[in-house]
């Protein structure tokens, strides 16, 4: 298993102190930069391989049609891939608490091969059922989320691409993106399991939003306004 845990560190520590997002730091969006798959005898393979990544949404864009796709892909930061149960327990515990997380950053984790972006072609004819949540409250439900999709809880054959903690001001989010929004049936099952496996508060508000929509709403933002 090939991981950043320090370089993930200084990137969220002097995340808030940069707005260039221009990739210039010492964390890459190559995925061949951590190296071949690994599966370690006596582990317990998981059925697919996952990346995780690190993303900072800077609060101010000169122009949100470059952010919407340009911008968003330099901000991406790879910090590790697992395919073992043991490989993401040791990703897990190493990874920044989220309670520590500067506002207006991520974490994604999805299936390797699948970049956490709207035109990623495993992504760009789905959309992602988004889960609101009070401050505090996400932490545990996250866990929880990460472990439903590694353990192939939703059975939905090859639909689900990958999941998204999102660390915002008022509230966080939580969401689990699939590859066919027009899938009724499969969009409809997943938002049931999520509701079986994540046990969330009566508080929390659930909707379901196609990748397409997501693109045209960035594309009629005002210059100089970000849309969280």
């Amino acid at each position: 298993m090939s991981n950043k845990f320090n370089a993930l560190k200084h990137h969220v520590e002097n995340s808030d102190r940069s707005d260039s997002g221009s990739g210039d730091d010492d964390l890459g969006c190559n995925i061949l930069d951590l190296g071949p798959v690994e599966y370690p005898a006596g582990e317990h393979r998981l059925q697919h391989p996952y990346c995780l990544w690190f993303s900072k949404r800077q609060t101010l864009v000169r122009n949100p049609q470059v952010q919407a796709t340009e911008g968003y892909g330099q901000s991406l930061r790879l910090v590790g891939q697992v395919a073992t149960v043991e490989q993401w327990w040791g990703l897990y515990i190493h990874v920044v608490r989220l309670h520590d997380l500067p506002q207006h950053t991520d974490l994604h984790l999805f299936k390797k091969g699948i970049r956490p972006m709207w035109e990623d072609p495993a992504n760009s004819k789905g959309g992602k059922w988004v889960i609101r949540l009070r401050k505090g409250q996400v932490g545990r439900a996250w866990e929880n989320l990460c472990m439903a999709m590694l353990g192939e809880q939703f059975v939905t054959g090859n639909e689900i691409c990958g999941v998204v903690v999102s660390i915002r001001y008022q509230e966080d989010q939580l969401s689990i993106w699939n590859r066919t929004a027009s899938d009724q049936a499969t969009t409809a099952r997943i938002r049931d399991s999520l509701k079986r496996l994540l046990n969330l508060p009566a508080t929390a508000t659930m909707e379901y939003k196609t990748h397409n929509d997501s693109l045209k709403a960035w594309k009629t933002i005002p210059s100089g306004v970000l849309k969280s």
